[in-house]
């Protein structure tokens, strides 16, 4: 009995291997980091779709053609990269939770005031500086999540934390569908752009309950180099930051040229109307959300490299497939927005762990947000250009545009390590 006994008391303890192992090894401190930053990116894509779900009555609104349009949606992701640099500097040097903050009030701010535009020049501007914190929010509170994160269970956690962004998108299409349905649309896309204060909310949770990783805190304190650009472009991570660079442009080139447009298909080339359209988005956000969630276990199981490449050219035959199904049928369109939505977010779902085990503490911060926010603001010009070419072309014949940023993201892989396993140092 008695050795019976001991051998119980010496035995290693039981492994949890629960569909939830990865929420409950980061700890109460941990868990809170994950609701701060899963709230903070869910309410960043929600103000970021104000603006794709009210352009058709923006363009009216102020005499808009697809250009003029597109550039909208190409300045908010161009000046997104300066706030995602700034906002990982500022992580590095002030801290992950008061850069969060930061970043957080500053896209509700101004996507509120973009509801208060009197001219395209000043929704323009507004919607430029609401590109600051928009940038910077992601890049953040992954680092903050990353660094509670287990090597074992990273992908699957900052997958989770992507499926925030599917959720702000299903919020904003709701909301979007009901003040559509019940307000004129000169008056509907402002009141949009109004409901983007809610992250102020947010800010008063991540203030009293959320606080950085204590040994990545100490760490980067210990350094000389805390948030320092220079560092990001020594010889020793040069090619890491260039290469993931051209990753993160091909992704989000292919991604948010069909976030930017398919609401715009769909009610101009297929006819839907506002009801019609949200159900479409409903399939293809509901794929969304699993597709983040798979991609998070599989980039665990596969590796970051393996995931990106299988979900980059499943993403770019999807656009194909989606963009050539034949007028009238409908049905078809919303059965392939499902697994569209699901390869194009399950993408994502390595991004964070991956971008964050490239770098050292010390500049985690500044190298992901600069990486992720320059490539979002290069591959923004595709949207741009898919609105200037869809006037020859037609809005379903320029998205197959977004089928070429996969296969640079593809090619960009090449130049990247396998980071599966690694702890963050």
């Amino acid at each position: 009995m008695s050795t019976t006994r001991a051998q119980r008391n010496t035995a290693e303890p039981h492994e949890d291997t629960g569909a939830f192992a990865w929420l409950r090894a980061l700890g109460p401190r941990g868990r809170r980091a994950f609701g701060g930053a899963f709230g903070g990116f869910a309410l960043d894509s929600y103000d970021y779709f104000t603006l794709p779900l009210g352009m058709v009555a923006i363009s009216a609104y102020f005499s808009l053609d697809n250009g003029q349009t597109g550039l909208l949606t190409t300045v908010t992701l161009v000046v997104s990269a300066v706030g995602g640099a700034l906002a990982g500097i500022l992580a590095d040097r002030i801290g992950r939770v008061k850069a969060l903050m930061i970043t957080v009030i500053t896209y509700a701010v101004f996507t509120v005031a973009c509801g208060f535009a009197p001219n395209y020049e000043t929704l323009l501007v507004f919607r430029a500086l609401q590109g600051l914190g928009f940038g910077g929010e992601w890049a953040v509170g992954a680092i903050l999540v990353a660094e509670y994160a287990s090597a074992k269970h990273r992908g699957r956690t900052l997958g989770a934390v992507q499926s925030a962004w599917a959720a702000g998108w299903g919020l904003a299409v709701v909301v979007y569908t009901l003040v559509f349905q019940f307000l004129d649309d000169d008056i509907a896309w402002r009141v949009m752009f109004w409901t983007g204060a809610l992250p102020a909310l947010l800010v008063v949770y991540v203030r009293r309950n959320v606080s950085d990783a204590p040994a990545a805190a100490a760490q980067r304190a210990a350094s000389a180099e805390r948030g320092s650009f220079t560092a990001i472009f020594k010889k020793d991570l040069l090619r890491t930051t260039l290469f993931a660079t051209l990753l993160s442009t091909g992704v989000q080139g292919g991604y948010y040229t069909l976030a930017t447009w398919v609401p715009t298909y769909l009610k101009t080339e297929r006819g839907l109307t506002v009801v019609g359209t949200g159900g479409y988005l409903a399939f293809l956000i509901s794929g969304a959300f699993i597709g983040y969630l798979t991609g998070g276990y599989l980039t665990d199981r596969l590796g970051r490299k393996k995931n990106i490449t299988l979900f980059a050219v499943l993403s770019a035959f999807g656009i194909l497939a989606y963009t050539n199904i034949p007028t009238g049928a409908n049905g078809l369109l919303l059965v392939l927005g499902f697994p569209l939505g699901f390869c194009m977010s399950a993408i994502f779902s390595g991004f964070g762990s991956f971008l964050s085990e490239l770098y050292p503490t010390a500049v985690r911060g500044t190298g992901q947000g600069f990486t992720y926010n320059c490539g979002r603001a290069a591959g923004a010009f595709l949207p741009t250009l898919v609105g200037f070419l869809s006037d020859s072309w037609g809005v379903g014949g320029a998205l197959v545009l977004g089928a070429f940023g996969y296969g640079l993201a593809v090619v960009a892989l090449l130049g990247l390590p396998e980071t599966r396993g690694r702890e963050l140092l």
